[in-house]
């Protein structure tokens, strides 16, 4: 558990809208396969379909595989997550495709691989793109179901809210000194370095640093052009980049100064601090957009009986603790506050939103999202 890792906590869940939102057994370096489907998991709905929790996992290791997408290891703890997987079940092989993609490329995925065993089981998009895909998704309600708030779920059970944080900025403090306002990085000094972690129309993260951004620029979320227009002078004085956000481009300086969540950032800057450089992050009291990603199950699933019982995982106390030491806040924190089950220490090293928390229904982030296709690339570019 990384001490140095800082989340957004509280009663978030009780007042946010669900939010938005990281091939084949093929991709472990073979051709892939026609999928061979059980279809009686695949319409599986709720545990009560299986029977109990030990018949879906004798499915689950009957299938004996189950592929991920979008899951850095450094992301919000995904890394210990997986494993505890596939120490909890040795059987199930997990396949990790892409762990950079963006939400929409987890779609596109799916429907590229769709019928192979190469296509992903399981996904974690965010909100803009979870609620223009519905029609990719299985309907499947965990256990913990009633305890997810009704305003961070589908009503059918398609997706549902996982973990959030808040946007912040990070950079490196030792080549570039303090960050006060987004003017500042309008300086020469920042040629180049400035990044959105993924397209803000097809990526949670860059999406959500775009909104941060906005609402510092004057922009809301029914007035989004004060955002455009800052990317827009930023890009003009040659500081933007649209180079992919990684480890790698923070490590090596690339990227210097990076738009992302409270979760990445304490990454970030736990894994440069070992290496002697300080990377400094903050929240804007004026511009705490904090959003849920959100879990779903492709409907055409190679592995629908795994799927499902990676999602019951997910919503154990265990791997909702595992968010918390990530750094991010997980969707159960109040009921797990309630029932005793919160990992304490990693709660008493938690940071809380500062002021009014910024956060979109589904309809604000698609007419948003609609917006940025029309608009970003004819004025950023691609």
């Amino acid at each position: 558990m990384n001490s140095l890792r800082k989340i957004a906590v509280g009663s978030l869940a009780a007042m946010l809208a669900v939010a938005m939102g990281a091939c084949g057994s093929a991709a472990a370096g073979g051709e892939a396969n026609t999928a061979n489907v059980n279809e009686q998991y695949a319409s599986a709905t709720s545990l009560a379909d299986f029977g109990t929790m030990e018949d879906l996992e004798k499915a689950a290791e009957e299938e004996g595989a189950l592929n991920v997408i979008a899951l850095p290891h450094d992301w919000a703890n995904y890394g210990n997550i997986i494993e505890n997987f596939k120490k909890k079940y040795p059987n199930i092989t997990v396949t990790e495709l892409n762990p950079n993609a963006s939400s929409k490329e987890e779609i596109d995925a799916a429907t590229t691989n769709k019928g192979t065993d190469a296509a992903p089981d399981v996904f974690d998009l965010g909100q803009s793109v979870a609620a223009t895909s519905t029609d990719n998704f299985a309907a499947y309600k965990v256990q913990a179901w009633d305890s997810i708030p009704d305003s961070a779920k589908d009503a059918d059970g398609l997706y549902y809210a996982d973990y959030t944080g808040i946007m912040s900025i990070g950079w490196n403090k030792d080549k570039y000194g303090d960050i006060d306002s987004l003017d500042d990085l309008l300086d020469p000094k920042f040629a180049g370095t400035v990044a959105l972690n993924g397209k803000p129309a097809e990526a949670g993260a860059a999406f959500n640093g775009f909104l941060m951004v906005n609402a510092l620029s004057g922009g809301d979320l029914d007035d989004t052009q004060p955002g455009l227009d800052f990317f827009k002078k930023l890009k003009d004085a040659g500081n933007l980049t649209q180079v992919d956000v990684t480890n790698g481009t923070i490590d090596s300086g690339q990227t210097g100064v990076v738009f992302d969540w409270t979760y990445n950032q304490a990454s970030y800057q736990s894994d440069l601090k070992e290496k002697g450089v300080t990377w400094e992050y903050k929240t804007f009291p004026e511009a705490q957009v904090v959003s849920y990603y959100n879990q779903a199950i492709n409907k055409d699933a190679p592995h629908p009986a795994a799927a499902r019982l990676w999602m019951e995982y997910l919503y154990t106390a265990e791997a909702q603790n595992e968010w918390l030491a990530g750094g991010a806040s997980p969707i159960l924190i109040d009921k797990m506050q309630e029932d005793g089950t919160v990992d304490q220490d990693a709660l008493a090293s938690s940071t809380t939103v500062e002021g009014d928390p910024i956060s979109y229904t589904n309809d604000q982030a698609s007419t948003i999202t609609e917006w940025l296709q029309n608009n970003w690339d004819s004025t950023i570019g691609n």
